[in-house]
């Protein structure tokens, strides 16, 4: 039966206590996270946000209605306690913060009573994840869970006071807005008041930022939701928030500068690690060259070698139809993973070919010197020895190869250079490495659109010495954009706009758009070009993803209180869902019913 808080005022939370508070009157209150009766003496651990604190009810020291009352808890009842705080008389918990104290109680009420949950409340829950995430509620309860969403709110809290304190302003921009063409697709609100329009949900607040920067406002941020309709990873979510900003009167130098800052500020107040400044710099094409990523990890070695030229004139056909299509030989070192099973090898074969490579070569040098390779016959001993040595191949080196366009090589090397390190455990994740990745391409070419589209999006200022090759080579313009990356996940991006009409205008047209669709789409935005635009560059974070690698986690949906799944559905309230019929007719919508429905009518 539940009893009234009446008169009850709550003076601790439960690890908040420690052997200072020896001697003195406390009231916690929380819920049951176990119960131990050994006849004349109940042992009770109280839980709440800030850990658990044990609770002895003893025979000749404690009231028996308490200790019968206490006899008679279970899991999750939410129990308020008044008692005095004493030192342990059994062991000190070493694994507890208040492992040395226990509270004698003069009072117990039960305050709710609880089922028995569908799966323990305990941290590192071995539950599947589809039963945790429909029960939220309780999965919110467990202690590493709480902890990521407290570290969230910390890393959000920071970065308001330092934005605060470098003369930003928090300036809410719309959600509903107009859908534009570029980027992923977008969330559609269909309109009541004006039948057969839509409102899109913001991919981002972009548009509106570069508007608040033409209206003098300097320095802008926002911690925002922001909305895509596509297909999700571990670290992608149809609902995420950005950490995002815009500032005036600037260049790339002085927004990685304010960023470097505020990196180092969260890292050392949330976890005491220094983050060392300036953070290394590397172009896109050094990146792409070196490690197959635009987002490498900087962890470990492994680099790409190109041997395009030491293996032109080997007989291997694989190798000679690459080249002569205009593509490179590359080739990634695994140290001492030689003596590899012919079998583990044959899986690399098989996950490379998932990221478009049509297979893999190999030479792996065993440790006595012999060398197993699978185009053997295609070499001749030097041109063997010569490739062996341009890859800086030892005994006891897997030296695994892809050749193909340049796109393909990079993406199967690059996801071979992470898997083999996930294989040997080269991935420390105590280890943080920030790596700024800068002039990236303008465009890039899409074969399903047949015409180039932005890398990043059409407000993207090309870099001034370019500026010549956009008509006749646009795929040689570099871009003056940046993406902040953290062991290989880019953490946040951003660029210096385009403020200047012309330019933007010119962007448009390479796009593919014709000047009424440019008007049509973002006329607002060219008329502002009109009244005076300073120049100004921006930078958002996805604050999920960069809370997600501070707290070590491998999913977004560990540091995010009410997460989606895979198909974007919420398993806990059951959406997306059905609407009444009356509220479609209210907006003007019609369901397309099957094929047989529509015969039946």
């Amino acid at each position: 039966m539940a009893e009234s808080m009446m008169g009850l005022k709550r003076t601790h939370r439960c690890a908040e206590l420690s052997e200072a508070n020896i001697g003195e009157r406390v009231t916690i209150m929380g819920w049951v996270q176990k119960n131990r009766n050994k006849g004349g003496l109940v042992f009770v651990d109280v839980r709440d946000r800030s850990g658990i604190i044990q609770v002895v009810c003893e025979e000749g020291s404690t009231a028996p209605e308490i200790i019968e009352k206490a006899a008679k808890l279970r899991s999750e009842f939410v129990i308020a306690v008044v008692g005095k705080v004493e030192a342990r008389s059994g062991a000190v918990n070493e694994n507890l913060a208040t492992g040395a104290i226990e509270i004698k109680p003069e009072e117990l009420r039960v305050l709710s009573e609880s089922e028995t949950p569908p799966f323990p409340i305990e941290e590192n829950s071995k539950t599947k994840e589809d039963l945790r995430l429909k029960y939220r509620f309780l999965d919110l309860r467990r202690p590493d869970i709480q902890r990521n969403l407290m570290m969230r709110s910390r890393v959000a809290t920071l970065t308001r006071q330092f934005l605060a304190e470098e003369g930003f302003l928090e300036i809410e921009t719309p959600f509903l807005i107009k859908s534009t063409p570029e980027g992923a697709r977008d969330y559609l609100v269909p309109s009541r008041v004006h039948p057969g329009n839509f409102y899109a949900l913001p991919q981002s607040p972009q548009i509106f930022k570069q508007l608040l920067m033409c209206s003098g406002y300097d320095r802008y941020f926002q911690i925002v939701k922001c909305f895509r309709d596509e297909d999700l990873r571990a670290d992608r979510q149809p609902e995420f928030t950005q950490i995002d900003m815009e500032l005036s009167f600037v260049d790339v130098d002085d927004v990685i500068d304010v960023n470097e800052r505020l990196l180092a500020k969260l890292f050392k107040e949330v976890l005491d690690i220094d983050v060392e400044l300036p953070i290394q710099r590397m172009t896109w094409q050094e990146a792409m060259d070196r490690f197959g990523s635009d987002k490498p990890d900087i962890r470990f070695g492994m680099e790409l070698q190109n041997v395009t030229e030491v293996v032109k004139d080997f007989d291997f056909v694989v190798f000679k139809n690459a080249i002569e299509k205009g593509g490179t030989v590359r080739g990634i070192n695994a140290k001492g993973q030689g003596a590899m099973p012919r079998k583990k090898i044959d899986k690399l074969v098989d996950f490379a070919k998932d990221y478009g490579a049509k297979g893999l070569a190999y030479i792996a040098i065993q440790k006595d010197g012999t060398v197993k390779s699978s185009f053997a016959k295609f070499m001749n001993e030097e041109q063997q020895k010569a490739l062996i040595e341009a890859m800086g191949g030892e005994n006891g080196d897997l030296l695994l190869f892809a050749a193909d366009k340049n796109k393909v090589v990079w993406d199967v090397l690059g996801a071979l250079r992470l898997e083999l390190a996930r294989q040997m455990e080269l991935l420390d994740k105590n280890e943080y490495k920030f790596l700024w990745v800068t002039e990236f391409p303008l465009l890039e070419w899409s074969e399903e659109q047949n015409r180039f589209t932005a890398m990043h999006h059409p407000f993207t200022m090309p870099m001034e010495e370019d500026l010549q090759y956009i008509d006749s080579d646009p795929g040689r313009v570099r871009a003056k954009a940046y993406d902040i990356v953290l062991n290989g996940n880019e953490i946040g991006g951003g660029s210096v706009r385009i403020f200047n009409q012309e330019i933007q205008s010119k962007m448009f047209e390479v796009l593919g758009f014709t000047p009424e669709q440019a008007e049509e789409q973002f006329g607002f935005l060219l008329n502002a070009f009109k009244y005076g635009v300073p120049p100004h560059a921006g930078l958002a974070y996805g604050l999920d993803r960069l809370v997600m690698l501070m707290a070590k986690q491998d999913s977004i949906r560990d540091v995010i209180a009410f997460p989606k799944v895979k198909d974007a559905s919420d398993l806990m309230t059951e959406a997306p869902a059905a609407v009444d019929k009356k509220q479609l007719e209210e907006l003007g919508l019609e369901l397309a019913g099957t094929k047989e429905e529509k015969e039946e009518e």
